[in-house]
C-alpha cells in the first residue's frame, strides 16, 4: 500500500505557501558549513515559509556524489531544524529525488525514513528515457514517498515533456503537487491544462517554479471550456530558488497576491512588482549567461546578508559570471523593496547561535 500524505501537509499545499529551495552552505574552501546551514533553515521558517525543499537543484546535485557524501547529512540537518520549527506550526518537508529508478527509490527511502513528507521528483538527466519509462519510474518511487512532480527547465538539465506525459502523470494517485518550472509559457500551459483535464485536478496543488514569471503565474486563473463545463485552476504558491533569497518579502508578496485574488481586481502596482522581481531574478540567476551563475548568484545574495559565509559551490568552476556581481548590485539598488536586509540583521545572531 502506498504511503499517505498527512492531512495538515495537504492543507498547507492547497492553501498556498512559500517554499524556498534550500541552498548548500559551504566555507570558502568548500567544506560543509553546518553553522550557516542551520542559520539558513532558521531564517526560512522565521520568515514565514510554509515549507522547505532540500536536496534540490539549488542544494547542488553533486551532494549525491559518494566522494562528497552530503545528500543524507544535509537532509538530516534540515529535518532537525524543521522539526524544531514545527513545535509552533506544521510545515511541508520536501526532499529532492533524482536519477534512474534504483537511485530515486534509494533517495526516496532515505527521505521517508528521515520524515520528509514528499519527494520532488526530477526528470532531469534521463534524456534517453521515453515518457512511459519516466511514468513507470514515478509510480515506483510513489510507492515509497508521496510525489511532488517537477518540470525542470531544459537549460539547467531538464527536458521537454509532452501534454500527454503530464496528463498521465496527473492520474498517478501518489502525485499531490507539481512544481512547474520550464521557464516557458507554452510548456507551463501544457501542465496546467493536463491537470485540469485529469480526473484528479482538484487533488493536485500547482506550484510555480518559473522564477522569471512568479507574480503573473500566481495571479492568473487558467481556464478552459470542456464540453459544457468551464474548468480552471490557479497556482497555489511557489517552490522557487528565487524565494531562497529575500524570503520574508516573498511571504508578504504571496499574502498580497492571495488577498488580491479574493477581491478580483489586480492593482497595477502588483504587476510592477512582478516586473521588478523578474529583473532581480535575471541578475541573481544570471540569465544573460544562460543561467551559468544561478547557484553562485543565490549564494552571493545570502553571503552579503551574512546567512552564508561564502558563495562557493562544490564545483570550483561554478562561480559568478563576469559582471554578475555588478548586476546584483544594480537590482538591489533599483528594487530595495524586494530585499529583507533589516529582518535578517535583526535576527542573524540568534540564527547563528
Amino acid at each position: 500500500m502506498a504511503v499517505q500524505l498527512a492531512e495538515e501537509v495537504e492543507a498547507i499545499l492547497h492553501s498556498g505557501t512559500v517554499i524556498p529551495a534550500l541552498p548548500l552552505a559551504l566555507t570558502r574552501d568548500r567544506k560543509f558549513d553546518e553553522r550557516h546551514q542551520r542559520a539558513l533553515c532558521r531564517y526560512y521558517t522565521a520568515a514565514g515559509a510554509g515549507g522547505l525543499a532540500a536536496g534540490v537543484h539549488s542544494t547542488q546535485f553533486a551532494i549525491r556524489d559518494p566522494k562528497i557524501g552530503l545528500f543524507e547529512p544535509v537532509l538530516e540537518l534540515a529535518m532537525e531544524e524543521l522539526r524544531e520549527a514545527e513545535r509552533w506550526s506544521p510545515l511541508c518537508k520536501i526532499a529532492g529525488i533524482c536519477g534512474p529508478t534504483e537511485q530515486a527509490v534509494r533517495e526516496a527511502r532515505i527521505a521517508s525514513d528521515l520524515g520528509y513528507d514528499l519527494g520532488l521528483l526530477s526528470m532531469g538527466g534521463l534524456g534517453d528515457w521515453d515518457e512511459e519509462q519516466l511514468l513507470e519510474r514515478a509510480r515506483i518511487v510513489g510507492e515509497v514517498i508521496p510525489l511532488f512532480g517537477f518540470y525542470l527547465q531544459p537549460k539547467v538539465g531538464g527536458r521537454v515533456l509532452s501534454y500527454g506525459f503530464w496528463r498521465k502523470f496527473a492520474d498517478i494517485p501518489q502525485v499531490h503537487a507539481i512544481k512547474i518550472a520550464p521557464f516557458d509559457r507554452y510548456l507551463t500551459l501544457d501542465v496546467v491544462r493536463a491537470v485540469c483535464h485529469s480526473g484528479r485536478g482538484d487533488s493536485i496543488a500547482l506550484y510555480t517554479g518559473n522564477d522569471d514569471n512568479i507574480v503573473a503565474d500566481l495571479l492568473t486563473e487558467y481556464a478552459w471550456e470542456q464540453g459544457n463545463q468551464r474548468v480552471s485552476r490557479r497556482m497555489s504558491g511557489g517552490l522557487l530558488g528565487q524565494w531562497a533569497v529575500w524570503t520574508r518579502r516573498a511571504v508578504e508578496l504571496l499574502e498580497e497576491i492571495q488577498s488580491v485574488r479574493s477581491q478580483g481586481v489586480i492593482p497595477s502596482a502588483l504587476l510592477q512588482a512582478g516586473a521588478a522581481l523578474t529583473d532581480a531574478n535575471a541578475a541573481v540567476f544570471d540569465a544573460a549567461n544562460g543561467f551559468a551563475g544561478c547557484i553562485p548568484g543565490i549564494n552571493e545574495v545570502l553571503r552579503r546578508q551574512g546567512l552564508l559565509s561564502s558563495n562557493a559551490c562544490l564545483d570550483p568552476q561554478e562561480v559568478l559570471s563576469p559582471g554578475q556581481a555588478e548586476e546584483i548590485d544594480r537590482v538591489i539598488d533599483t528594487h530595495p523593496r524586494l530585499t529583507d536586509d533589516d529582518f535578517v540583521q535583526e535576527n542573524l545572531d540568534k540564527w547563528l547561535a
